[in-house]
Order: C-alpha cells, then sequence, then structure tokens
C-alpha cells in the first residue's frame, strides 16, 4: 500500500481548505454598492470562524472592471474602488493574526487594453514594446490572420487602425493578450509576481496559466465535431466549442515558463501558485503543469459541470490521481464563473442537508478544495433580469446562456436590506430568498448549513487522512460515492448518499470498521456487510487493518 504524506513533511497548501473570496460582493463599507478590502477585513473572523485554512481574493488591481478585474491596467496599485494599498497591507496582517493564508489572483496572459504597455505597443510597429502583444497582417482580404476564437463569443482578433494590424484577445477585446515569446514580458510578468511576494502573500492564484503562449506560426484550430463541442460554458450555443484549441493555448513552450515561477517561488519559503487551467483535456494539462519543479497545485473544471454523480465524481477524481507525479489537485465544485452547486446539482429547492453533504464530499478528496464564498450559506443561483447584468459574457449570449452574474450576487449578512452587503445600492441585486439564507439567521439555527459546515471543518481537522492519505475508490453503483483515504497512521472510508432517498447497499471493506462521529451530516452505518445511509447521509470510518494485514500474511 502507498501511504500518504507524513505529518512532519506538509506544507499549509496540502489538504487545505482555501475560502474564496470575490471582493465586489463580499462587504461594502463605504456605500457604494461595492465590495471592498475593508469589508473583507471586517469579516475575516467570521472566516477564520469557518475553520478554512486560506482565502484567495479575486483581482483587486486597478481595472476599468471590463472583466471585473481580470483586465488589469496595474498589476501593482489597488483599484481605488477596492480601497488603497495601505488596506491590503492591514488585511494581509490581520488575516495572518487570525491564522489564514492569502492567495491573491495573478493575470499572466492579458492586461487590460488600457495598461500602458498596450497603450505604447499599439501606437506603432517600432516602439519600445511594439512586439509585447500578439500582433498580426491581416490577410489579402482583409480578414483576421486565422480563425482563433474567443471565449466570450466571436473573433479573437481586433483591429487596431494605429498599427493596421490585429491583436489577439483570448477573452475579451479588452483584454489584449501579451505575447510570451519575448523575453521582456515574462521578465515583466514574474516581476509583478515578485512585487507581491515581497508583500507577504502565502500564493498566488495563477489565472488561465495555459493561455500564456500561442503558436508563433499563428496555424488555424482544427474544427471539431458536433458531437463534441461541449465542455464549462462552451456549449454548441458558444461558437468557441466548435474547435480544438490547439495553437491558442496550452502551448509546449509554456512549461519552460512555469518552471521560471516556481524558481521565483522556491525563493520565498512556504508560498506555493495554483494555476487555473482549461484545456482540451484538463487533467493531463493538470497533471503535466505540476510535475517536478512546476507548479504546486493545479485547479480544473471537471467538478464544475452538471454532471451530479457518483460516476462522474469518481471517475474524474481517480483519473486524474493516476496521472499525478509529486503535484497536487485542487477541486472547486463552485466559483464565480459558473452557476452555484447548490442549483447546478440540488435544481430549484436545495436543502440544508445536501449543502452539507457537498461540503463533506469535497472536503474529503485527495488535495486541496477552493469553497466560494456562500457555499457554505448554501446559496442558490440567483435569477438577475437582463436589464439588471453587468457580466458582458452573459449579456452576448441571453438568454441561452445567462452568464455569470447569478453567481457573483453579494453576499446577504443580515435579512434585512440588501442582506446587510451595503447601504447604497448594490452592484448586482441581492435576491430576495438569499435574505433568508443570511449568516444572522443561519448562526441562530443548529441545523442550518453555516453550522453544519463549521462542524464539519473542525471535525475534518481531527483527521489527517483526510489531509494528508492517498486515495483508493470503491465499486460501488450510484448514487454513493465510496473511497478510503490512507496514511501510516490512519485509515478512514468515506462513504455519502449523493440522493434524497435512504439507501443500503453490500459493502466489504478491508479492515474492521468503527464508525466516526460529530462529523455533522446524517450518519450512516455499516454493519455485517451492509451499508445503511440516510438522505444525503455518510459513513465516515475509522479502519483497523491490523488484522486484516495479518489474515492475508
Amino acid at each position: 500500500m502507498t501511504w500518504g504524506l507524513p505529518m512532519t513533511d506538509l506544507r499549509w497548501w496540502h489538504g487545505a481548505v482555501i475560502y474564496q473570496i470575490y471582493p465586489r460582493s463580499f462587504q461594502d463599507t463605504n456605500g457604494d454598492g461595492v465590495g471592498d478590502l475593508p469589508g473583507i477585513i471586517e469579516r475575516l473572523d467570521y472566516v477564520a470562524g469557518l475553520g478554512v485554512d486560506a482565502i484567495w481574493i479575486a483581482p483587486f488591481f486597478k481595472s476599468p472592471m471590463a472583466d471585473f478585474g481580470y483586465d488589469v491596467a496595474d498589476h501593482r496599485a489597488v483599484d481605488p474602488l477596492f480601497g488603497s494599498m495601505a488596506d491590503f497591507d492591514h488585511l494581509l496582517e490581520r488575516a495572518h493574526a487570525l491564522g489564514l493564508k492569502v492567495m491573491i489572483d495573478q493575470v499572466p496572459s492579458h492586461t487590460s487594453a488600457e495598461h500602458a504597455w498596450f497603450r505604447a505597443s499599439r501606437e506603432s510597429r517600432d516602439n519600445p514594446k511594439a512586439d509585447w502583444y500578439v500582433w498580426a497582417d491581416p490577410r489579402d482580404d482583409g480578414t483576421a490572420p486565422n480563425n482563433w476564437l474567443s471565449i466570450f463569443g466571436g473573433p479573437a482578433w481586433q483591429w487596431e487602425p494605429r498599427r493596421q494590424q490585429y491583436y489577439l484577445h483570448n477573452f475579451l477585446s479588452q483584454q489584449p493578450d501579451l505575447n510570451f515569446h519575448q523575453p521582456a514580458v515574462r521578465a515583466a510578468v514574474l516581476d509583478n509576481m515578485r512585487f507581491w511576494l515581497d508583500k507577504g502573500v502565502d500564493g498566488l492564484r495563477l489565472d488561465a496559466i495555459n493561455f500564456c503562449f500561442h503558436d508563433a506560426g499563428l496555424h488555424d484550430n482544427p474544427p471539431k465535431p458536433p458531437a463534441q463541442r461541449t465542455g464549462r460554458g462552451f456549449s454548441p450555443d458558444n461558437p468557441y466549442a466548435y474547435q480544438y484549441h490547439l495553437y491558442n493555448n496550452t502551448r509546449p513552450e509554456n512549461l519552460a515558463f512555469i518552471e521560471a515561477v516556481r524558481e521565483l517561488l522556491d525563493r520565498y519559503p512556504g508560498v506555493a501558485a495554483l494555476g487555473e487551467i482549461s484545456a482540451e483535456d484538463s487533467l493531463a494539462t493538470l497533471a503535466e503543469y505540476t510535475t517536478g519543479k512546476r507548479l504546486h497545485m493545479g485547479y480544473s473544471f471537471e467538478l464544475l459541470t452538471d454532471d451530479f454523480s457518483a460516476t462522474h465524481i469518481r471517475d474524474t477524481v481517480s483519473r486524474l490521481d493516476a496521472q499525478m507525479h509529486g503535484g497536487w489537485p485542487c477541486w472547486a465544485i463552485s466559483n464565480h464563473d459558473v452557476e452555484r452547486v447548490s442549483s447546478r446539482w440540488g435544481g430549484n429547492q436545495p436543502s440544508a442537508p445536501l449543502a452539507n453533504l457537498l461540503t463533506g464530499m469535497l472536503c474529503s478528496l485527495r488535495g486541496p478544495v477552493c469553497v466560494y464564498q456562500g457555499e457554505e450559506l448554501g446559496l442558490t443561483e440567483a435569477e438577475v433580469p437582463y436589464e439588471a447584468l453587468r457580466d458582458p459574457f452573459g449579456i452576448a449570449f441571453w438568454p441561452r446562456f445567462k452568464g455569470r452574474d447569478g453567481c457573483r450576487t453579494p453576499m446577504p449578512w443580515l435579512p434585512g436590506p440588501h442582506g446587510g452587503f451595503t447601504t447604497g445600492t448594490p452592484w448586482l441585486p441581492v435576491p430576495p430568498e438569499h435574505l433568508q439564507l443570511a449568516v444572522a439567521l443561519q448562526e441562530r439555527d443548529p441545523a442550518s448549513a453555516l453550522n453544519g459546515f463549521r462542524t464539519f471543518m473542525h471535525w475534518r481537522r481531527q483527521h489527517p487522512a483526510l489531509r494528508a492519505g492517498t486515495i483508493q475508490f470503491m465499486a460501488t453503483p450510484e448514487p454513493v460515492l465510496a473511497f478510503t483515504r490512507h496514511t501510516a497512521d490512519e485509515t478512514l472510508l468515506a462513504a455519502f448518499n449523493l440522493s434524497d432517498t435512504p439507501i443500503t447497499l453490500p459493502l466489504v471493506v478491508a479492515g474492521t470498521p468503527r464508525a466516526l462521529h460529530g462529523h455533522g451530516l446524517p450518519d450512516g452505518v455499516l454493519e455485517r456487510g451492509q451499508l445503511q445511509l440516510p438522505a444525503y447521509g455518510a459513513l465516515f470510518a475509522a479502519l483497523d487493518t491490523t488484522r486484516h494485514e495479518e489474515a492475508r500474511a
């Protein structure tokens, strides 16, 4: 048997629970309707009380906000919308005092069109930053140089009259792609990372890290058969799904840059890199990007789909686990880009027991996990009317795809006006149904999703196997997901009923099970080879494998 990591070899990110904060929607302190850094500081005691290990803060850098901060105009400045650099320094100090690690986003592959680098680059073909972005001449008929498409719809090329050339944008036209074939660009991007590492952040979440390099030959992407036009947000409604994206991202040259990132981070003990990866085969790319001296962790989207089944979860996690060689996966079932999991997997009326089951299941998988703000409350996807939409992705694809605003509505802290998020008008409306899930109400209800979340997180810390152990799945029928987690000192069995109906099935385990309680989920029972799980219930059991191993000997 291959054992998990000894506790003495653990780093803070091994098996960590990372709480994702979307600053615009967390807490507003100045009444402008947009969350800010002082608001995060105000709520850090709440976050620490959840029992999580770290926070990941989405971009708060200076930006025209075309993509709400993922279009960076100055990598080293806090946008006044969110506060000041002094606020960030205070946030970092306060988080560390509470025992929380702090990760921040870095957006290496592109900038805002308002960035000083791009404003210089677009002026001419012979200025010092002329080749800092991906520029290309038109075809003879004036059309774009190739068939590459933007994730947000339409061609990935925008005409620039100053240069009489097109520039590449894999995302919005206001997000021009940097030319990573230019060494000065790579050096500048690393230098921006160094700025924040010198400030004392504990980790970097690297947005769209596999999009840094493009094919210098600008070859056309091959077409994808209709049956394969699927993926996160890339339904047949989006032309992006019509291609295999072989040339505009996930290029082999990117591996050397990732190794350079790791070399930089290794100069800062205790700092980790988490790469966001969305590729043709994201699991294979994730494994490749976390091999050896590359990224510490990889983050993919396979559990952010509509497929809520034991088979999908088991196959996804086990397939990646088989490919990993020293790196760590990072799992998530919600984030700021997809429909909230309570609605995506729970339908129109999800319950607190489902929310707690999902927390227990996610946080029992091997590797660190990212928990999106509001997940601990069981928040549902908000129905945002067209006239209130802010997301350009949703506006472009309405009504077939409503964009990302429904998962970005403000946190409900109180059951009163705007959920206690702001004294002004919130940038997105707070749905009335979220007010019934407000933190203040849930804190008073022992059976709430919030109290269930806290109970499980604090219980989880008592079991090293859930943080450091290897994982081995068991062959169970739907809707049961079962696996063991192993370290040299502890072997745990975890089994989850993903349905709202009690279930009984035979289950044979290697060892003598001793049920563990106090995790906050409805308790299952394993007796005489029969597993009984209540609706949305779970069984956690310590396995004494001593007698089993002696019998085998």
